[in-house]
């Protein structure tokens, strides 16, 4: 009989873990993903106040903005929490806002001339902040994708500490028990056999 164990369980005396998340390529990529998030949600954030009165849509657009960088904050929670879905939502919000950042840059240097209104912060420095984010969106996508193909979910068991390892019980196939029966009834038919005696009658 084979024991069919639930997914998610070990056997007794042995622990799940999860080796490529100690490996230091994990942990690195791990800490660009969550940095750059981070980094990404704070240069949203100037944009977003700095330039509210001028944003398209006006208070709509600032709000919708909040939500994704705090979209992102969440993001950088989960990633910090080895969530590999964690990472295929980041690579699609920074594709998006990539693309967002790279149709209206040009937009906020149009304005920093005389005439136009201006916002908390200059609209050339608003400007220059949404350049930056056009690369870093870029790094941020390859560095989840990269994070992605290391496959932090695999889980492998180890023995815990002060137990001794037990080896996994081997299940033989039908195949192997039917050479194992053959090979025995030619080894019993090869056996030497104890003649049987019987008592004879002498004649007198």
């Amino acid at each position: 009989m084979i024991a069919l164990m639930a997914l998610g369980e070990a056997r007794p005396g042995y622990e799940l873990w999860r080796p490529n998340r100690a490996k230091s390529s994990s942990l690195t990529a791990r800490f660009v993903v969550m940095l750059l998030l981070v980094v990404s949600t704070i240069l949203m954030f100037l944009v977003i106040f700095g330039g509210w009165s001028l944003l398209v849509g006006g208070t709509t657009f600032g709000l919708i903005g909040i939500v994704f960088g705090l979209v992102y904050l969440l993001l950088a929670v989960m990633t910090y929490r080895w969530s590999r879905g964690a990472l295929t939502l980041t690579i699609a919000f920074s594709v998006l806002l990539l693309i967002f950042c790279a149709v209206g840059a040009g937009s906020w240097f149009a304005r920093d001339k005389p005439g136009f209104a201006e916002a908390s912060l200059p609209t050339d420095l608003i400007g220059l902040i949404v350049v930056i984010l056009i690369p870093v969106q870029a790094v941020l996508a390859v560095a989840a994708a990269i994070a992605f193909t290391q496959e932090w979910h695999v889980e492998e068991e180890r023995p815990l500490d002060g137990t001794i390892a037990t080896p996994r019980p081997q299940v033989k196939s039908r195949g192997a028990d039917s050479d194992e029966s053959a090979e025995t009834a030619e080894a019993t038919r090869k056996a030497p056999r104890s003649a049987a005696r019987t008592p004879s009658s002498e004649p007198t």
